[in-house]
């Protein structure tokens, strides 16, 4: 696929980025160790916004309430944590509820957000020899892309993380498909992995055996992981050691705190494992639709169709009995779906599957090196599918209910308050979040044309093609000279970390994007920073006031007087037409370019 893009933004590259770039070296210098408290003299300024789509509409906290609202440090801990960033409108909106308030009122809310873009199902229906891009009423330069690429969903993906209201669903989807993964390097036909990342949309806060069983099922997953159509007498093994590595319980025994059991990695299981839930998930063919030319094979199977979920294929399936983990059985004779709810049983009973999938949520979307007791309180949510805070229930009181879960990850002691609950909490924020975070912190807008195969590119999140089913990075990478792992950092390095303060330059100074003419409804990508001009005649109140929007409180006195000097360059003198939008492009630029705001705390 074509790639258009300008070239590669330098450091440096206009004239008011020397300055620019002269304060951020003396910010990230200042930062150091830095102290990140507010200094006692700074009074931020929220200040106003108009209302937008995005923005929160859950009812506010009864008057009189035992629960306390938030503080604005808490509240934008809260938007880091459980949306794609928070805006001005966003947070005084937030800040009157209780956490549990509005975590309780997005789960009760329909879903909004989908993927909708991209060619149908006929790509597959009566295939022939000439291919369907090679001739026909939608062969053309953008075939491909249309049908059978991720690019579609790249679109929708940004579009509704930017400005769609339902910010948690789509907050625990993206965490979610970074666990269950596939990849579209591997897989085509744009169909097939809409309705993959639909159906985990629609599961956010379900139970996690449904997602289980959706991906289980579904033909997507079924051809990336050779489980698709497997041979009962010699079945691919890739698609049951993925589930039981990745997807389900880990390789090494667990307690509920997600520390190794007895202090060592004790196996989960071994390759005679692997292969009995291999056998026991053989029987699964394409769902019906499908037609070539040629026919379908093997015989009896159905043609390649991604549009439902894979139907049952009697006649490849193993008859034997089987054992499964924890004492259960793959009974024989038994059917293909009864061979799979005893895999999904097994599986939901494994007492490794708690703390295994709570602590990469808590990962997600809080920190990467949770203590032992925080995912323990979650691994009991998860458990007993049930969590209560503030007086509200979440969950249904089912093992793996998602509600319960999440409401544990992001209303624990540790995710809420005013401070870390220690040095080591907090995450690097990853490229997906850092540029949904500054284009909605300014107001901004996305069609995700410019942040795939330009920026996801570059900073090594491009999103749905992960190089591997092990994610763009593991949850557990170690960060070099310490004890403490990051997943994020698998893929920052001195490029990367450099692209980021790009990214910032291309989104300031460079204006982003123009809406491409291809793309269907096309936004382009672009900031709004008039809001933030009405304050630009004081540097330190600018300052401030993007820092507490993206922070949750103004950056530590010597970063700040940094800031607040590099900013003050711009003046009548120097810019005479524009000074008030420069002064505001460089607090933004050195604001969310701080290592403040690069790790999420």
């Amino acid at each position: 696929m074509p790639i258009h893009r300008p070239d590669p933004i330098r450091p440096g590259i206009t004239g008011r980025a020397w300055p620019l770039a002269i304060a951020a070296a003396a910010l990230f210098s200042a930062c150091g160790g830095g102290d990140s408290t507010a200094p006692p003299e700074a009074s931020p300024n929220v200040g106003t916004q108009a209302a937008s789509p995005a923005l929160d509409t859950a009812p506010m906290a009864a008057a009189g309430a035992a629960w306390t609202a938030m503080s604005q440090r808490d509240a934008v801990r809260l938007a880091n944590q459980a949306t794609f960033g928070p805006n001005e409108g966003f947070i005084s909106r937030l800040r009157p509820q209780t956490a549990a308030t509005w975590l309780q009122w997005h789960m009760s809310q329909p879903q909004i957000s989908r993927y909708t873009s991209g060619g149908s199902s006929i790509i597959h229906v009566g295939v022939g020899g000439d291919g369907f891009c090679e001739k026909g009423p939608y062969a053309g330069p953008n075939c491909w892309r249309d049908w059978y690429s991720s690019q579609p969903l790249v679109w929708d993906f940004y579009r509704n993380a930017t400005t769609q209201p339902d910010q948690l669903r789509q907050r625990v989807a993206f965490a979610l498909q970074q666990i269950v993964v596939v990849s579209s390097l591997e897989v085509d036909g744009t169909y097939g992995l809409r309705r993959y990342y639909n159906d985990l949309l629609a599961n956010a806060f379900g139970n996690y055996r449904t997602v289980l069983r959706k991906v289980a099922l579904s033909p997507v997953m079924g051809e990336y992981l050779d489980n698709v159509n497997n041979s009962r007498e010699a079945p691919n093994e890739n698609f049951a050691r993925e589930l039981l590595q990745l997807f389900a319980i880990g390789t090494c025994e667990l307690e509920q705190t997600g520390q190794l059991k007895g202090g060592k990695c004790t196996a989960t299981y071994n390759n005679e494992m692997v292969r009995n839930y291999a056998y026991a998930l053989t029987g699964w063919t394409y769902p019906p639709g499908g037609s070539t030319v040629w026919g379908c094979w093997p015989e009896g199977a159905n043609c390649t169709f991604m549009d439902g979920d894979m139907a049952p294929f009697p006649a490849q399936h193993d008859n034997q009995d089987r054992p499964l983990l924890g004492g259960l059985r793959k009974a024989a004779n038994s059917t293909p779906a009864q061979a799979l709810d005893a895999v999904l049983d097994s599986l939901m009973a494994h007492p490794n599957m708690a703390p295994f999938i709570g602590k990469q949520l808590i990962q997600a979307m809080v920190t990467s090196n949770p203590s032992a007791t925080y995912v323990q309180r979650v691994s009991a949510a998860f458990t007993s599918g049930k969590f209560v805070a503030e007086g509200k229930t979440f969950g249904k009181g089912v093992r793996g209910d998602l509600a319960a879960t999440v409401a544990a990850v992001l209303l624990d002691p540790e995710a809420r308050g005013d401070s870390p609950a220690s040095f080591n909490a907090g995450k690097l924020r990853e490229p997906v979040l850092m540029m949904t975070g500054v284009l909605r912190a300014l107001n901004g807008r996305s069609d995700g044309d410019a942040l795939g195969w330009w920026w996801g590119e570059s900073l090594r999140q491009h999103m749905f093609r992960s190089p591997s089913v092990f994610n763009f990075y593991p949850p557990d990478y170690p960060v070099p000279g310490t004890s403490l792992v990051g997943p994020a950092f698998g893929i920052h390095n001195a490029n990367t970390a450099l692209e980021r303060m790009n990214f910032l330059t291309y989104t300031l100074d460079w204006n982003g994007s123009n809406p491409e003419a291809s793309v269907p409804g096309a936004l382009g990508t672009k900031v709004d920073l008039s809001a933030f001009a009405a304050d630009a005649a004081d540097s330190a109140k600018l300052v401030d006031r993007i820092a507490t929007l993206a922070i949750g409180q103004p950056l530590p006195p010597g970063p700040r007087a940094q800031a607040i000097t590099a900013v003050n360059f711009w003046d009548a003198t120097t810019s005479s037409d524009n000074w008030r939008n420069e002064r505001v492009r460089a607090a933004a630029y050195l604001v969310f370019g701080s290592p403040q705001y690069q790790i999420v705390r």
